[in-house]
């Protein structure tokens, strides 16, 4: 790779850029807006870039199976599908980041953890990861991670070195990474690993009343993982080993689950808590908010058609039911818009048509046309119309995802609040968290990822990097890269 300092950014038109680190909010806080025509063009063009497999997650499976509220948390949510008692229909997709749909299952990645509702009410989807946290919090460096992660242009060849040259020019990443070299970026199956929302999302309950929460889908078939050696072995002798897995156990009867716990943070204790609640790279202490138990997911029906079914399953967080509702998250903000887009661009304008997409309540939109269109239209096709047209209906509103903004049009980072830093949580992770045999892999499986192919320079900025999160880890790091 050559650089040159003196090439200024553009966009495609050639007009030159401000940032490619912040997009543009209402105030360093504040919601994206709409009119941030380079974060639009590059999510947009990031969405076409690969044609017929996902752009991120194009390797995976699913399955379909039923949630079931198994507890109360109806003060917090108005949320059909978490009342008491209620029983959802569910679909749900495992993923591998990177690679692509012909790549091994046991590759170290992060694993992707989507979920669609079918509820009363309409579709509600979750996209989530086997990890709590992110590499990024700002949607303008997500498609710029995405490609470090994926193939060089020159050799088309995945490269650690341009890796650990974005992660180590991100500190932001430091978290995720831990993760990620942890024993967590090679779970044994995708029966045996947890499941988040990683973002924040806010519940409206009946009283109009706002929380924040997190999802937590814990595992209860227990977090077992495999070493560096074993998922290459079994990268070998079988790349679908994952999806094999799920797709056999269904089979036979043995049907995963997990159980769903949530924290919840009164709406309006974010104002001053001490981390940015909406920070992706950042988790809620549980000794703050701890895990309240909502419910069941069970997993008991394999796919007959894998590419109807699960191919062309489309899970997008724009997808939100009565009583739920986005968050000041910019990277969740930007999602609302990317996925429907990427779906859009994949499958076609009229992907919700497909019936794994289709919601089971009715649906009378003024949609119309388009290609693959096979549902029928009649007049009016517009609105409002004086001939019996479906018509909105303000009482439904329950200010979902609505929050108080003020402020100019900036491109800026979030504001820092007291305890908010790049190294401090994945410093509590590796000291706190893991005990000395996990972070001994840990090591082991950061040094192997530097050797493989990274340049001294880079190395030398990876080892800065880790002591920042840990200083004794880093230096273990260096000496195990030093070695011969």
């Amino acid at each position: 790779m050559t650089s040159d300092k003196s090439k200024p950014t553009t966009t495609d038109a050639g007009i030159p850029v401000a940032s490619d680190e912040h997009s543009l909010t209402i105030g360093a806080d504040g919601p994206i807006v709409l009119n941030d025509h380079y974060l639009i063009e590059q999510m947009a063009n990031f969405n076409r870039e690969r044609i017929q497999e996902r752009q991120p997650h194009a390797k995976g499976a699913g399955a379909f199976g039923r949630f079931e509220v198994t507890q109360d948390v109806s003060k917090y949510t108005r949320a059909a599908v978490f009342q008491p008692g209620t029983k959802t229909d569910t679909l749900i997709r495992f993923s591998t980041v990177a690679g692509e749909s012909g790549s091994p299952d046991t590759w170290r990645d992060p694993r992707g953890f989507s979920l669609k509702f079918y509820t009363s009410e309409g579709n509600y989807d979750m996209v989530g990861n086997n990890t709590p946290v992110f590499f990024v919090r700002d949607p303008m460096k997500f498609q710029h991670f995405i490609r470090s992660q994926k193939r060089r242009a020159d050799s088309g060849l995945r490269d650690h070195d341009m890796q650990w040259d974005f992660w180590t020019l991100s500190p932001e990443s430091a978290h995720q990474v831990t993760w990620l070299m942890g024993d967590r970026g090679i779970p044994k199956t995708w029966r045996n690993m947890d499941g988040f929302s990683s973002h924040t999302y806010m519940w409206i309950n009946a009283d109009g009343e706002k929380f924040w929460v997190k999802y937590h889908f814990l595992t209860d078939q227990g977090n077992e993982f495999m070493t560096q050696a074993e998922a290459d072995k079994m990268a070998g002798e079988d790349a679908d080993y994952h999806r094999r897995d799920l797709f056999n156990s269904i089979k036979t009867g043995d049907f995963p689950s997990w159980t769903l716990h949530m924290q919840v943070m009164p709406f309006e204790e974010a104002r001053t808590y001490r981390f940015n609640p909406f920070d992706l790279t950042k988790v809620w202490p549980h000794a703050d908010y701890p895990l309240i138990e909502v419910g069941k997911l069970t997993l008991d029906r394999n796919p007959t058609d894998f590419h109807t079914e699960i191919e062309q399953a489309a899970f997008e967080p724009n997808n939100l039911v009565r009583g739920i509702g986005l968050s000041p998250d910019k990277m969740l903000l930007a999602r609302g818009f990317s996925y429907s887009d990427a779906h859009r661009a994949r499958l076609g304008v009229n992907y919700k048509q497909v019936p794994v997409n289709r919601p089971i309540s009715p649906v009378n939109s003024y949609s119309k046309d388009g290609a693959m269109r096979v549902d029928n239209v009649s007049d009016p096709v517009y609105a409002p119309n004086s001939y019996g047209g479906p018509k909105a209906d303000p009482s439904l509103s329950d200010d979902s995802g609505v929050w108080y903004a003020d402020g100019d049009m900036v491109r800026k980072a979030y504001t820092l609040r007291e305890d908010d830093d790049d190294w401090g949580q994945a410093g509590t992770l590796v000291r706190d968290v893991l005990d000395d045999a996990a972070r001994d892999r840990l090591v082991n499986n950061i040094v192997g990822h530097l050797k493989g192919g990274v340049s001294e320079a880079i190395q030398q900025r990876a080892f800065e990097y880790w002591r920042n999160v840990d200083k004794t880890l880093g230096d273990r790091v260096e000496k195990g890269v030093r070695q011969a």
